[in-house]
């Protein structure tokens, strides 16, 4: 007999041991089946390797490994004692990093070949048997959705954190206002404790976005092989609930290209940023001369290297700079997945280290965030309630103060508004106007005007639901302070 291409079948026999010799114990083609002859170039080997990144992963690649082990015994396709001693020397590989013994370099290319090549070094040819019924597709797809939820779930207390810190200082500030701005133009005075709550109402968003991204990370890919499932006579479900998953996935080849995940986070963990950013940038400027209305502890801030006044908002800054690089992050994997068929393809690696560093980016300012509110700023009582008095916000009070006398609203915002300017003309503010003037613009104006018009009534006046009015916003924040101590609810 002769082969296709000419040669005889016992060139191209090799022995059992022969065979072995190759893949990830270390052959020619070191992580590659006998299919290879030659090993890849030095610099495409760092090239197409992840083990700089990935390592990362490792813990998660165990427990999917010991899961996988466990049910591969439980449907007979290994014996319950090898389960075991892969169990054991899986087990033995955490111990190993944990010590730092276990240090894997570029020839093993990535985590899950690490793992198997020095489970085979423990184990022997026992250790081969591991990858039975899977592929590094199904299998780097688990251990990113177990990194992701475990880390979502630290995420979720980061935000409660800072909410609280928050809290804290409304709980501080029930009765200090501040100016309201729209188009960074004074508007009409707030309460501070009701500038503070709408951050904590954002977190919350951000807290219900990620909970709903966990659902859809919690679905189990490990089964699906390479990308048509396997002839092994698996169980998915089991490896899926004792990994803690939902459910798995139904189609072998969505589970293991899906990664819309990975951008899922993303564009929560942006929205997140987003929100920082914002209230970074209100610190900023209330830490400013020309606001005033904070001072940064020396905990938080940083001086000048030239001059000796300067106290910087450095923490608000960076967060504020970081918030392009998370963004950065959602649109290069929505660029790296657009134009991919099915299935895998290696394009795929490159979601790593942006999953991974959005996260950590996020987690980092969220915390900081935290840190400056709990211990980094404190609010200038005195001059925030100044600076409420000097200027023209209690102007749409005017107005409605004449629509409750019946007064059409359009005609007494246009009465108001010639007010206004002349007032500027006189260099003086509405509160300076005496009871005969207002009379002279209309009769409705009675004595109680100027009560109406102090800023503490403006305020204490915006009843409506969810508005800045003293008794609204007390009624907001022990909802949400009940909420934190475990009593109630919010919703």
């Amino acid at each position: 007999r002769v082969c296709r291409d000419g040669q005889s079948p016992d060139k191209l026999r090799k022995s059992t041991d022969e065979l072995m010799a190759g893949g990830v114990t270390g052959g020619a083609a070191g992580t590659w089946s006998d299919r290879f002859e030659q090993g890849l170039h030095p610099f495409i080997e760092a090239f197409n390797a992840s083990i700089g990144f990935d390592l990362t992963l490792l813990q998660e690649d165990l427990d999917g490994s010991i899961a996988h082990a466990r049910m591969l015994a439980s449907v007979g396709v290994i014996t319950e004692a090898e389960a075991e001693q892969l169990v054991e020397g899986l087990e033995t590989v955490r111990a190993e990093a944990a010590s730092g013994s276990f240090q894997p370099g570029l020839a093993d290319e990535d985590v899950h070949f690490a793992v198997e090549r020095r489970l085979i070094a423990l184990l022997g040819p026992v250790g081969k048997k591991l990858h039975t019924g899977r592929s590094r597709n199904d299998q780097v797809g688990t251990d990113l959705r177990l990194w992701l939820r475990r880390r979502l779930d630290g995420l979720d207390q980061d935000l409660q954190r800072l909410q609280g810190a928050l809290l804290t200082q409304a709980d501080r500030h029930r009765r200090t206002m501040i100016p309201g701005y729209t188009h960074l133009q004074r508007a009409q005075p707030l309460c501070l404790a009701h500038h503070l709550l709408a951050y904590v109402e954002m977190l919350e968003r951000d807290r219900e976005r990620l909970q709903d991204v966990r659902k859809r990370v919690n679905i189990c890919p490990l089964g699906a092989a390479a990308l048509a499932g396997t002839p092994v006579p698996i169980d998915r479900q089991r490896t899926a609930k004792e990994l803690g998953f939902s459910a798995v996935y139904a189609n072998s080849l969505d589970a293991v290209s899906d990664r819309d995940f990975c951008v899922e986070f993303s564009a929560a963990a942006s929205l997140v940023m987003v929100h920082l950013s914002r209230l970074a940038e209100e610190v900023i400027a209330w830490a400013s001369e020309e606001f005033g209305f904070v001072r940064l502890s020396d905990r938080c801030a940083t001086g000048s290297s030239l001059m000796p006044q300067k106290k910087n908002p450095d923490v608000p800054e960076l967060v504020r700079g970081k918030t392009g690089r998370v963004f950065g992050h959602l649109q290069g994997l929505l660029t790296m997945i657009k134009g991919l068929p099915l299935a895998y393809n290696k394009d795929f690696q490159e979601d790593k280290e942006a999953l991974f560093d959005a996260f950590r980016t996020t987690r980092d300012c969220v915390e900081a965030m935290a840190i400056l509110f709990e211990e980094g700023l404190d609010f200038r009582v005195e001059r925030l309630n100044e600076a409420v008095e000097q200027d023209f916000s209690n102007a749409t009070d005017v107005a409605d103060y004449l629509v409750s006398r019946g007064v059409p609203f359009r005609e007494a915002y246009q009465l108001v508004g010639a007010v206004v300017r002349r007032c500027l003309e006189q260099g003086c503010l509405l509160r300076d106007l005496d009871l005969s003037a207002w009379k002279e613009l209309h009769p409705a104006f009675e004595a109680d005007l100027h009560d109406a018009l102090a800023p503490r009534a403006v305020v204490a006046a915006r009843r409506s639901e969810g508005g800045t009015g003293f008794e609204r916003v007390d009624e907001q924040l022990q909802r949400w302070l009940q909420r934190f101590n475990g009593t109630q609810p919010v919703g």
